[in-house]
C-alpha cells in the first residue's frame, strides 16, 4: 500500500513593502511522505517571497516534470519556475527552457557544496536565480510547521520575518547566482 500525503494547511497574511503587495492566503499543502518540514517550511517560505494570484503549488514531488510551485500566465505559459532543494543540471536547464524566471531555493548544509558542482555549468542559464537559505535558518522555519498554520509574513528593504505570533524568525538569504538583468 503505498503511503498517502499529509496535507498542511496554512493561512499567511504577507506584507511584502518592497513589491507594494499585501494579502492573505489560504495554502493546502500535500507533503510527500519522503518529505521533511524543513522542505515544506522552504516551499511555504518561496511562496511568501514569489506572492501573487496565479502562484500555485503542483505536484512537486508526486511528479517529476513540475516544480514545486509555478506561476502561469493567461496562455498557460510558464512565467515562474520554483524549486526547492538541490535539483540537477539537466533538470534545470530544462527548466530555464521552458520558464521566463527560474528560482531555486536551496538550504542544506551541503548546499555550498551542490553549488560548487553546478555553478559553471549553469552560468549560460541567464533567466536562472539561486537563493541559499542557511541551514540554521531553514532549522528555525521548521519550528513553525504544524497541520494548521497561521503565519505572517513581512517583507521590508530585502529583511524577511516570518511569524506564528509566538515564534519569529528572520529570514537570512544568500544569493549564488542571481538572473541576468536583460535576458
Amino acid at each position: 500500500m503505498a503511503l498517502k500525503a499529509t496535507i498542511y494547511k496554512a493561512d499567511i497574511q504577507i506584507a511584502d513593502m518592497d513589491r507594494n503587495y499585501y494579502a492573505e492566503h489560504g495554502l493546502t499543502i500535500a507533503r510527500h511522505p519522503s518529505e521533511t518540514d524543513e522542505r515544506v517550511m522552504i516551499r511555504v517560505l518561496a511562496f511568501a517571497l514569489h506572492a501573487n494570484e496565479a502562484l500555485a503549488f503542483t505536484k512537486g514531488l508526486f511528479d517529476t516534470d513540475e516544480p514545486d510551485l509555478w506561476q502561469k500566465d493567461l496562455t498557460g505559459a510558464i512565467d515562474t519556475w520554483i524549486e526547492v532543494g538541490q535539483p540537477d543540471e539537466k533538470r534545470l536547464l530544462k527548466a530555464c527552457g521552458r520558464a521566463e524566471h527560474v528560482f531555486v531555493y536551496c538550504y542544506s548544509a551541503t548546499s555550498h557544496i551542490w553549488w560548487k558542482g553546478l555553478a559553471n555549468k549553469l552560468e549560460r542559464a541567464r533567466n536562472l536565480t539561486v537563493i541559499n537559505i542557511p541551514a540554521e535558518t531553514s532549522e528555525a522555519l521548521t519550528g513553525l510547521a504544524k497541520r494548521s498554520m497561521q503565519l505572517q509574513c513581512t517583507i521590508q528593504d530585502g529583511q524577511l520575518w516570518l511569524t506564528d505570533s509566538v515564534d519569529t524568525v528572520l529570514v537570512e538569504r544568500e544569493t549564488f547566482k542571481a538572473a541576468a538583468a536583460s535576458y
